[in-house]
């Protein structure tokens, strides 16, 4: 398989290095500063990425945050950029295409939409929409199990996956293409281009959660 994580954190670094560090993002409230930060400590610095989970190591976190987020922005993107540290697992393509293709695709289309702009700002390959469909389809039904509505995704060309059972409200259908389908289950349904039908009780049900 192409290393098609690789690709897309390059293609991010590209698109940082154009938009600059305070460019908004759709992760608010953020900067490209802030995002870019946010992925240099996922990357290298697993003791302070477990502050997003565990409070009490939360300003440490924080403040590794800020520390980072100030550096030249030349360097800090070259961090992002040359990726984690050697002894990381994520150094194997194979482990990186499954823990960050669809981390680094989010965020790219963070910074892309990052002033609210709805649907396709580039060009995706069928090769990256088929790899993200294979990786919606196994982590979907943790992701709307929160949801008080049945959830069926429909990716034209792709698929159709039933990932959570029908409620008393009924069952909504999410149907675009697989990246689309990616930003609205990840809570940016308000620029993902996802057409939603079903019973209106379902239907508002989704929007309400994503």
């Amino acid at each position: 398989m192409t290393h098609l994580a690789a690709l897309e954190r390059q293609a991010l670094c590209d698109t940082l290095d154009r938009v600059g560090p305070s460019a908004p993002t759709l992760c608010e409230p953020w900067s490209t500063a802030e995002l870019a930060a946010h992925l240099v400590i996922r990357d290298s610095r697993p003791d302070l990425a477990a502050g997003t989970l565990i409070p009490a190591l939360s300003d440490r976190l924080d403040e590794a945050m800020s520390q980072y987020a100030t550096r030249p922005w030349g360097k800090l993107v070259h961090l992002v950029r040359s990726g984690p540290p050697v002894w990381s697992p994520t150094r194997m393509p194979v482990v990186d295409n499954a823990v960050n293709l669809t981390e680094f695709f989010v965020h790219h289309e963070d910074v892309l939409r990052g002033e609210g702009l709805v649907g396709a700002q580039r060009d995706v390959s069928p090769e990256l929409e088929g790899a993200l469909w294979s990786q919606l389809t196994k982590s979907a039904r943790l992701m709307v199990r929160k949801l008080d509505a049945g959830v069926v995704l429909v990716a034209p060309g792709h698929g159709r996956k039933a990932v959570k059972g029908p409620t008393e409200v009924g069952t909504a259908v999410l149907t675009g293409a697989p990246g689309e389908l990616v930003l609205a289950l990840s809570g940016r349904l308000r620029v993902a281009d996802v057409e939603i039908t079903g019973p209106e009780a379902a239907v508002a049900a989704v929007r309400e959660a994503l």
